[in-house]
């Protein structure tokens, strides 16, 4: 039986997921990683050994190792373990070994994944969660309970969506990224999709995607043209809300602001409704808090709001961009300021129109330098792009305002700060 489980990587938001489920399981677990974090020093205090940086003695004695997607063939654990003959499996490689037993409700989509599972969440409180978010009310990214349920955020990314074995499966839609993993193909991307949703029993999708909506096999639809109607948004004591009328079920109310949130609460209630009545997920509803580092409120009062977004993709950054145009009208702000810190070069290059245009009617643009994630750098004109931006090398928290490295001061208005990157840490203070 094994009982030693060793996780290379465990930094990372989805693999700490799965190292927490499994001490909870009953598997004795460690990990490393190449540098400390919030996310490792959590580790550590729920009892996880956590070591860094990466160093081969740390796999001596382990029964499994699981290495996250980042994790390259010449990291000193991984040939080690190699060598030694002990099983090594990628994140990927290991879920079914972790999710066998469970009666899974997965969520994938290029967008709003993250945020339809936590609203599930919320509504099927009876379940075990790995999700790839922090939930709000919850603090982490992972709850264990004593249960056969198990929602679970499941990534197309790496195709490893088809190793989740969904007993219910919702996409929110199938917009092409992640495409390098498909041999730039995006026929491959929409056949995992289909086969992702084939294996599940229930599936519930946008029926309204430009791939979905083709989608043979019986499963729910939403058409959120016809079936979110009145959709409106307000804020109490700076909070936000959003409310809105799903189909012939009345009005629901969800905490944070905009029409792609309403979509992405609509998937979660129409999945929800095979297990619930109407009046319980209404109920239930009012549990969701948001989600950390999504639309992420980090300081609001009468003359500036400040908030963090994970938005890193243009189809993700206009939808966030509207509800934030909308909560600076409802909270009184004149100016609304975006800082955009760019992911992968790769991304930037393959949109940079897109990105352009979206970024189109802030009052203010700033641009950090690309956070590479491991990428070769590409060579871009980014001034002639984005010509009215201001380009900053860096920027950080000071108290009630935030400050670039040139000296800048940012204080008034609505400040909404976007990126994958390392961006959320600066908008933070004390480096939370």
């Amino acid at each position: 039986m094994m009982k030693k489980i060793h996780f290379i990587g465990i930094g990372g938001i989805g693999i700490s997921a799965l190292a927490r489920f499994l001490k909870e399981k009953g598997y004795e677990t460690s990990g490393s990683d190449i540098k400390e974090s919030k996310i490792t020093k959590e580790l550590v205090k729920e009892g996880i050994k956590v070591n860094i940086p990466h160093s081969q003695e740390h796999v001596v004695g382990k029964d499994l190792v699981i290495y996250s997607a980042a994790i390259k063939e010449d990291n000193p654990e991984f040939k080690y373990a190699k060598k030694m003959g002990i099983k090594c499996l990628s994140r990927k490689e290991a879920l079914p070994l972790i999710l066998k037993d469970k009666r899974v409700f997965a969520v994938a989509g290029a967008h709003g994944k993250s945020t339809t599972s936590s609203i599930l969440v919320s509504l099927l409180d009876d379940a075990s969660v790995i999700i790839g978010a922090i939930l709000k009310e919850l603090g982490s990214n992972m709850i264990y309970k004593e249960s056969k349920n198990l929602i679970f955020e499941a990534d197309e990314s790496d195709s490893s969506f088809l190793n989740s074995n969904p007993y219910l499966a919702i996409v929110t839609n199938a917009e092409a990224e992640h495409l390098e993993h498909y041999d730039n193909e995006v026929s491959r991307l929409h056949n995992a999709y289909e086969s992702f949703l084939d294996i599940a029993k229930i599936r519930v999708i946008n029926a309204e995607d430009d791939f979905l909506k083709n989608y043979q096999k019986d499963s729910i639809k939403l058409y959120p043209s016809k079936d979110i109607k009145n959709c409106t948004m307000r804020i109490e004591n700076f909070k936000p809300f959003t409310s809105f009328e799903l189909k012939d079920l009345g009005q629901f109310t969800v905490f944070g602001m905009g029409y792609h949130l309403a979509l992405d609460a609509s998937l979660a209630i129409l999945a929800a409704l095979n297990f619930l009545d109407v009046k319980t997920i209404k109920a239930r509803l009012k549990n969701y808090q948001g989600i950390k580092k999504r639309f992420d409120i980090l300081h609001a009062d009468e003359n500036w709001a400040l908030i963090d977004d994970y938005g890193h993709h243009p189809t993700e950054i206009k939808a966030t961009l509207i509800a934030a145009k909308e909560y600076a009208k409802l909270a009184g702000y004149k100016k609304l300021t975006a800082i955009f810190q760019p992911h992968r070069y790769t991304r930037l290059a393959a949109n940079l129109n897109e990105f352009a245009k979206t970024f189109e009617f802030v009052d203010e643009l700033v641009i950090l330098p690309v956070y590479a994630a491991g990428e070769q750098a590409i060579e871009l004109d980014l001034r002639s792009v984005f010509p009215k931006a201001l380009f900053v090398q860096d920027i950080k928290r000071e108290g009630m305002f935030l400050k670039a490295f040139e000296g800048q001061v940012f204080k008034e208005g609505l400040i909404i700060g976007f990126g994958a990157g390392d961006i959320s840490n600066k908008l933070r203070q004390k480096n939370e």
